[in-house]
């Protein structure tokens, strides 16, 4: 089981437009990694939100680029939920998913999953990246991660 997590890309400030939808840089960098994406042989299941504009317009961008119509708004992944419940039903799942949300809720998650302590810092994400985890057994462990910084002008 593979569990991609995602943090929304670059939003426009509150100041600027308070519904907080993707900038252009935002929207730039995402298609870049969507692009990239899109030649790998990825195995996702479905696609899980917020529901806020920022993580519901990247998970589109992302399903569109990937071919996932499995795609919903999840409750517990908003920037400051437990990941205790994210946690508890992602191990209830035997799906490939993956998860576009915010911080300190995906570092958290990511933190709890790996060593089993929420508050301990294991992974930075990078608005618009994207960080695998795999499962063997009961074990997760990180297999890769894709920032917009490291893929050239596609």
């Amino acid at each position: 089981m593979y569990l991609y997590l995602v943090q929304h890309a670059k939003a426009k400030s509150e100041e600027e437009d308070p519904a907080r939808p993707l900038s252009e840089e935002g929207l730039k960098n995402l298609k870049r990694v969507s692009l990239f994406i899109s030649k790998v042989n990825l195995s996702i299941d479905e696609i899980w939100h917020s529901g806020k504009l920022r993580a519901k317009q990247t998970a589109e961008i992302l399903a569109e680029a990937l071919k996932i119509t499995n795609i919903s708004e999840v409750k517990g992944l908003a920037p400051l939920d437990a990941p205790e419940v994210i946690a508890e039903k992602i191990l209830k799942s035997d799906k490939s998913i993956m998860i576009v949300g915010h911080l300190p809720h995906l570092g958290r998650l990511t933190s709890l999953l790996i060593v089993g302590d929420k508050d301990r810092k294991v992974v930075t994400f990078q608005m618009g990246g994207i960080v695998c985890l795999g499962r063997d057994e009961e074990i997760w462990s990180l297999r890769w991660c894709i920032i917009p910084e490291i893929l050239s002008e596609l």
